[in-house]
């Protein structure tokens, strides 16, 4: 499994050149796809009115928030980063020894990058406003975007290609717990 997981993203992870290396770094930031998250509010806003920005935010952010901790317990990192102290935390490329000289590094990161943040809470964010907001050109845009941002990882030699798809995983688990709560609440609201 390792060597299927190295040779993938040494076949994914390469010197773009500094134009390149600089898009990548952008695309990993948050701060970039503000924008982003704008629209997805105005859309959700637009639909529903108000309530439905709300209750959207709430389920979002209880998401995010989930997708984003328990990433966090495999890197030994964040709020429950030392729920299982015992797990065998995998180091990032940029840090493994098999692979030194091999790697194209834009940026030092974290010592542990098993289960992809990034990948869990876009993904997260996925299943929570494609439902949602329910319009084919967005969600085009919304898997193009958490595409990019899960390849900008690989790139930049934060992740392997495995923690891409655990960090998806633990996106589309949290997302759909997150939106079988809401709908539970809604439902509950609803005959109240």
């Amino acid at each position: 499994m390792y060597t299927f997981d190295h040779a993938l993203f040494l076949t994914l992870n390469f010197d773009g050149g500094p134009v390149m290396d600089r898009i990548m770094v952008l695309c990993s930031t948050p701060a970039a796809w503000a924008w982003l998250y704008v629209v997805m509010l105005w859309l959700v806003w637009r639909r529903g009115g108000w309530r439905a920005l709300l209750f959207f935010a709430v389920t979002a952010g209880a998401a995010l928030g989930l997708a984003d901790m328990v990433a966090g317990i495999f890197k030994h990192a964040g709020l429950l980063g030392s729920l299982w102290p015992s797990f065998p935390a995998r180091l990032r490329p940029m840090h493994t020894p098999s692979l030194e000289g091999l790697v194209h590094t834009v940026r030092e990161g974290g010592l542990y990058g098993t289960v992809s943040a990034h990948a869990a809470t876009m993904t997260a964010l996925c299943v929570t406003a494609l439902p949602t907001v329910r319009r084919r050109w967005f969600s085009v845009l919304m898997v193009a975007v958490t595409v990019v941002i899960c390849y900008s990882r690989i790139y930049l030699a934060y992740h392997f290609p495995v923690d891409i798809v655990l960090g998806v995983v633990v996106g589309l688990v949290s997302g759909a717990a997150a939106r079988c709560a809401a709908q539970a609440v809604r439902r509950r609201l609803c005959r109240a």
